[in-house]
């Protein structure tokens, strides 16, 4: 982390002197911690010894978001960010698939020397999943996610997507409308470009196929809203 970012996101965390307990470990320093190991997605226990104690890291990266602090620092960066036209409302709106480590779906771990016994059902149960469903501002900048099942398609979240984006303002209220909308074939539906129309939104949203096909099958009536 850079000292102008750090001066940045210093003011917005937690004093380092809480009111029980012992003096907490450089905010800093805990924060390098956690961005090494999301960057280079190593497991907690591989956490250099320079960073300190993985399991504190952990901690605080936890305790944080419980009390909602991570989600504190992410609104007031983005509000700096607007004031200062840094943001760019050119938003573009992705999701993907987060699966779970095979221990969590029952799996039995993996014992040196001990031959695997096969399954008795071939159905075995699939690994749960998660889907996060992202708008990003036109340099690739998180605007606002939001969490569902794996099974959850993309253009059903797509609404609470943009329902979510919420950027405040010192002066008036918080900016919930981007100028233009851009996403894959996956959002290209009747409704979602409606609603989009609706709330004054361009969309630049690619057709299937089937869809173009459709459209000139039908003439003037199949045509796109």
């Amino acid at each position: 982390m850079t000292d102008t970012q750090w001066a940045r996101i210093e003011p917005l965390l937690p004093d380092r002197t809480p009111k029980r307990g012992g003096r907490w470990r450089d905010h800093r320093q805990v924060i390098d911690a956690i961005a090494w190991k999301f960057q280079t997605g190593s497991q907690w226990v591989h956490l250099p010894a320079e960073y300190g104690s993985w399991k504190g890291v952990y901690t605080r990266l936890r305790n944080w978001a419980i009390d909602g602090i991570w989600e504190r620092v992410f609104t007031a960066r983005l509000a700096q960010a607007d004031a200062e036209g840094d943001l760019d409302w050119v938003v573009s709106v992705d999701s993907t698939i987060v699966r779970a480590q095979q221990n969590a779906a029952g799996a039995r771990p993996k014992v040196p020397g001990r031959r695997a016994r096969p399954p008795r059902d071939r159905a075995l149960p699939r690994r749960p999943e998660h889907q996060i469903h992202l708008a990003a501002d036109g340099r690739c900048r998180p605007l606002c996610f939001v969490l569902t099942p794996g099974q959850a398609g993309d253009a059903p979240a797509f609404e609470h997507v943009i329902a979510t984006l919420r950027v405040p303002r010192a002066i008036g209220r918080p900016r919930i409308r981007p100028l233009v909308v851009l996403a894959d074939r996956a959002y290209s539906s009747r409704a979602i470009r409606e609603h989009l129309r609706r709330r004054n939104i361009r969309a630049v949203i690619p057709q299937p196929a089937d869809q173009i096909a459709n459209h000139k099958r039908k003439g003037r009536l199949g045509a796109r809203p």
